[in-house]
């Protein structure tokens, strides 16, 4: 019951079933498949790749005044969930139409940040940023809580990830993780702190974001996300003393993501998408 929680609701709305045979973006042999099962670990993933946005003042102004993250974060966070599940299990057309409609919008979206500086959307530079730190944070997170990946396998990862990136306008997103460090090499000057950072944490750790019996986990989720942000980040955008793992976090948090590791639910995307594919329901699972 409290893995299932942790899928989207708005995923559970929709049958990844169907239509039979369509394949997804990604194949179902894909490294993206079996990472992205894991709702738990994708939570604090999710967490660790929007400390990073917002830590990019153009990507902070642009999300934080054209999204309904302080007024309605749960609502975001279920569409930007359904928007994970869609990419990696979703049949391609609908994916590829979902995926359009998103880039739409994003060329709608435009503004200057309080330095000054314009800023669109739709800059490839910024959508390469925004990708490269989605993917960072959830291989991160399930390769630190779930599973040890090889370095083999996150630049596999990555590669998935800026396949798929692509299509959202990041035609330049890493495709290793040696390109995914050339970035951030790149990127560290244009971080700064900012009080929104905070905010954000604060909304994910107070605000009732989960099913009741799952709140009080929030908080874990957060100090697990924040441990995730590379060390020269976190100390450079003031996270370093703040929101620490507590004796003991490590462990609940691997216990946690083992558990959703290895729990089939039936009516997740993740198995109605290997229903679709004709494969079993736990194609993905105990590997």
């Amino acid at each position: 019951m409290a893995v299932r929680a942790m899928f989207p609701p708005g995923s559970r709305a929709i049958d990844f079933s169907q239509p039979p045979g369509e394949a997804a973006l990604l194949s179902s042999d894909s490294l993206s498949w079996r990472i992205f099962k894991n709702p738990v670990s994708v939570l604090i993933g999710g967490i660790t790749a929007v400390i990073l946005e917002l830590a990019e003042p153009a990507v902070r102004t642009g999300v934080w005044e054209h999204s309904s993250f302080r007024k309605d974060p749960l609502r975001r966070l279920q569409r930007t969930g359904l928007a994970a599940m869609m990419t990696v299990y979703g049949p391609r057309r609908t994916a590829e139409s979902m995926i359009a409609g998103v880039v739409r919008r994003h060329e709608r979206i435009a503004g200057t940040t309080p330095d000054g500086v314009a800023y669109h959307a739709s800059d490839p530079e910024l959508l390469d940023w925004v990708q490269a730190t989605a993917t960072f944070g959830f291989v991160t997170a399930y390769s630190r809580y779930a599973s040890p990946l090889s370095e083999q396998e996150i630049s596999q990862a990555f590669a998935e990830g800026a396949q798929t990136s692509r299509l959202y306008g990041a035609v330049n997103a890493p495709a290793s993780a040696d390109q995914w460090e050339l970035l951030l090499e790149r990127m560290l000057d244009r971080l700064e702190p900012s009080p929104i950072i905070l905010e954000f944490l604060d909304i994910m750790r107070s605000r009732a974001l989960l099913p009741r019996p799952l709140r009080s986990l929030q908080g874990l989720f957060v100090r697990g996300a924040v441990e995730l942000v590379p060390p020269q980040i976190r100390e450079h955008i003031g996270l370093k003393e703040k929101y620490v793992l507590r004796l003991g976090d490590v462990s609940l948090l691997r216990l946690l993501c083992a558990a959703a590791d290895n729990t089939v639910l039936p009516s997740s995307p993740p198995a109605q998408a290997c229903r679709r594919m004709g494969l079993p329901e736990d194609h993905l699972y105990g590997r």
